[in-house]
């Protein structure tokens, strides 16, 4: 699903009303599987949210929709929707042909089938916050179960050092953590040094980071539809430049909580992402299964 570079115009009810929606042939619009996160609006309420279910009841489609403060309505696929302003008929979701070979994760490891999550392990990944731990949750979700590996977010690395004197690392306790924007020279990098050189920290305690500013950029562009990401000016919070550069509502928190829903609903593997960021999940993950026996 692209991304329109400006906030576009609904289309009114005096160009495409109901008495078009008889005569669908007439207008031959654009079909659109509703996939999951796949952001729409019913024509008729004015209702605005991400799909979040589809299901067949009585020989029809039935979709509910989940506006930006977590309410959900369900409506018929069909005709009546906008997608980014522009009518579309909304059809069932896709279904994937069943590949040849082995099960593949949303990492692309072979999938393991028949095995019970394991109990928790006392070693962690910490990312910085909610949507990073979404992000990786999704993407490495099922490997991490398999492995006992717990995602927690810390919301912010300020105290880093406070909270790793608290989790006390040591043998068979491990720490592997995320960092947003860990570029030389940066108050990230600073923290990550100091945490570094703490007791214990050398050998149980991996610091990784990838260059964003937020994990929102490791969304590859083209995963969106879009050339690059937008610039923000420094003077502008930076999730609240996207969306207001995507022509997204962007003010109040629930605006944000929504974009960012929206955003992750389309990612579904590992190639939507960055290898910036792709790589620092993978070391953490081999940091903390390595066999250190």
């Amino acid at each position: 699903m692209g991304i329109p570079a400006m906030r576009v115009s609904i289309v009114s009810f005096n160009t495409w009303g109901p008495q078009d929606l008889s005569a669908p042939a007439a207008r031959a619009l654009p079909t659109v599987p509703a996939n999951h996160g796949v952001v729409l609006e019913d024509v008729q309420t004015g209702w605005v949210g991400a799909v979040v279910r589809v299901e067949k009841s009585g020989g029809m489609h039935i979709m509910a929709l989940e506006d930006r403060r977590g309410k959900t309505k369900s409506f018929q696929l069909g005709y009546g929707f906008l997608l980014d302003g522009a009518p579309v008929q909304v059809v069932a979701p896709e279904v994937r042909a069943a590949a040849k070979g082995p099960a593949r994760t949303a990492s692309g490891s072979v999938k393991v089938t028949g095995q019970r999550a394991q109990v928790a392990k006392a070693s962690r990944i910490w990312v910085e916050g909610k949507h990073d731990a979404e992000l990786v949750e999704k993407v490495w979700g099922d490997d991490l179960r398999v492995e006992g590996i717990v995602v927690e977010p810390l919301h912010g690395i300020d105290d880093l050092a406070g909270a790793v004197r608290a989790f006390a690392p040591g043998q068979g306790r491990r720490l592997g953590v995320l960092v947003d924007h860990l570029v030389p020279n940066s108050k990230e990098s600073r923290i990550a040094d100091e945490v570094m050189r703490m007791p214990g920290a050398r050998n149980n305690v991996l610091i990784v980071g990838h260059p964003y500013v937020d994990v929102w950029q490791a969304i590859k562009p083209s995963t969106l539809g879009i050339a690059a990401w937008p610039t923000v000016p420094r003077t502008v919070e930076w999730k609240v430049g996207i969306l207001t550069a995507f022509g997204w509502p962007h003010e109040t928190p629930l605006d944000v909580a929504m974009g960012w829903k929206r955003l992750l609903g389309s990612v579904r593997s590992y190639a939507d992402l960055e290898p910036t960021l792709l790589g620092r999940v993978e070391e953490v993950i081999d940091f903390l299964t390595a066999d250190v026996s």
